[in-house]
C-alpha cells in the first residue's frame, strides 16, 4: 500500500509589521510608533497618512509587546450597567470615539447583575486587567456602599460627588431649568413633572432644579410623578395627567418618557401643544420626528465623553489627582411640542 504524504498545510499568514506600515506611508518606522503610541509630535497630514496605510493593511498593533516598552497597555476599561439605556449607549460611544482618537483602546466590562457583591468584586479584579485606568458608567446609588479601585486611575460619569475620584457629568440641573423656565416663559401657570427613577442621581438633580425654579419664580409645585425612562412608564403616567384638566405643561425628565406623554394625552383628546405643552430631555436622534416634534434640552454625549477620556489620560500620565468634578453645558432646542396656554395665545 503506498505510503500517503502529507503536504506542508496551509500556510499562516503574517500580519502586517510596522515596517509595512512605514513604507506604505512613506515614513519612518519610528513615526509610525509614535502615531501606534498615541503621541501628539506628528503632523495632522502625516498622522492620517500612517492611519490610512495601518487600516489598508490591517496593522493591530501589539499591545503586550507595548505595553512591555512603555509601561503602559494603552486601555481602558469601561465598566457599565444597564447597556439598552440611551444615555448608557451614547456615553459609551461617546467614550470610546474619544479614546481612539487619543490612541487607547477600549475594553468594555459590562455589569449584568448590580449587586454589591458583584460590583465589588468587578473592582477588585480591576487590578488584573491589562488597563491604565477605569471609567464607571454606573448610576451613583449602585456605587454608594462600594469601595472603588485602589490605585486605579479612575473617572465617574454621572455621580453624587461623594467619591475622591474626578467626575464628568452634563449640566443636569441647568437643563432641567431651561426646560421649567422655557414653560414658564411662554405664559403656563406651573410645569408636571415626570421624574426618572427615584435612585438615579440624574433623574434626583433634574427633579430638584425643576422644583427649585418652579419655588423661585413663585409657582406652585405639583407632586412629581416617577417613571422609569422607558416610554412605556411616560405613558403610564401621562394617563394620568391627561385626565387632570389644570394640566397644561409636562417636563418630562428624558424624550422616551415625553414620547409616551405624547401617546397618552394624544389618546385623551388632549391637543400637543394647543392644550398642554411638553419638553423632553436628551435630544435622540427621533425627538425632531415625535409628533409633534419634540421641544428637549440637547445634552451633547460627545463633549462629556471627550472630557471623561481628557480626565482620565491626565490622570493616568500625570500621576496628579483632580477631584473638581467637570459639568458640560446644556441646551434648550425648541420645536412644535410647546406653545402659550390657550388663555394667552388668543
Amino acid at each position: 500500500m503506498a505510503e500517503l504524504k502529507r503536504g506542508p498545510g496551509p500556510r499562516r499568514r503574517r500580519g502586517a509589521s510596522m515596517l509595512d506600515v512605514a513604507r506604505l506611508a512613506g515614513v519612518s518606522g519610528q513615526t509610525v510608533s509614535r502615531v501606534s503610541n498615541g503621541h501628539d509630535n506628528v503632523e495632522p497630514a502625516t498622522r492620517e497618512r500612517v492611519l490610512a496605510a495601518m487600516r489598508e493593511l490591517g496593522y493591530r498593533p501589539n499591545r503586550a509587546a507595548r505595553a512591555l516598552r512603555s509601561g503602559q497597555f494603552r486601555s481602558i476599561a469601561v465598566i457599565v450597567f444597564e447597556l439598552s439605556s440611551f444615555g448608557t449607549t451614547r456615553s459609551l460611544d461617546a467614550i470610546a470615539s474619544a479614546a481612539a482618537a487619543r490612541g487607547y483602546a477600549v475594553d468594555l466590562i459590562p455589569v449584568l447583575s448590580a449587586t454589591e457583591e458583584r460590583l465589588s468584586s468587578t473592582f477588585s479584579e480591576l487590578g488584573e486587567q491589562a488597563v491604565d485606568g477605569a471609567v464607571i458608567l454606573i448610576e451613583a446609588h449602585l456605587l454608594d456602599e462600594i469601595r472603588l479601585p485602589d490605585g486605579l486611575p479612575t473617572v465617574i460619569v454621572d455621580s453624587s460627588g461623594l467619591f475622591d475620584y474626578p467626575i464628568v457629568d452634563t449640566d443636569q440641573a441647568q437643563g432641567a431649568r431651561q426646560a421649567t423656565e422655557h414653560l414658564l416663559d411662554l405664559g403656563h401657570e406651573t410645569v408636571w413633572h415626570v421624574s426618572g427613577p427615584p435612585k438615579s442621581y440624574s433623574a434626583i438633580r433634574r427633579q430638584a432644579s425643576w422644583e427649585e425654579t418652579l419655588t423661585e419664580r413663585g409657582r406652585p409645585v405639583p407632586p412629581a410623578l416617577a417613571g422609569d425612562w422607558s416610554v412605556g412608564s411616560g405613558y403610564r403616567e401621562g394617563l394620568t395627567l391627561a385626565r387632570n384638566d389644570a394640566v397644561t405643561a409636562v417636563f418630562a425628565a428624558n424624550d422616551q418618557m415625553a414620547l409616551g406623554v405624547l401617546h397618552a394625552l394624544h389618546e385623551h383628546g388632549r391637543r400637543v401643544p394647543v392644550d398642554v405643552s411638553v419638553v423632553g430631555f436628551d435630544d435622540m436622534e427621533e425627538s425632531a420626528h415625535f409628533w409633534p416634534p419634540l421641544t428637549t434640552i440637547r445634552q451633547s454625549f460627545v463633549e462629556v465623553g471627550r472630557a471623561t477620556v481628557d480626565a482620565l489620560i491626565n490622570e493616568i500620565q500625570s500621576g496628579e489627582h483632580h477631584r473638581d468634578p467637570v459639568h458640560i453645558g446644556t441646551e434648550l432646542v425648541v420645536r412644535s411640542s410647546t406653545a402659550p396656554p390657550r388663555s394667552t395665545s388668543r
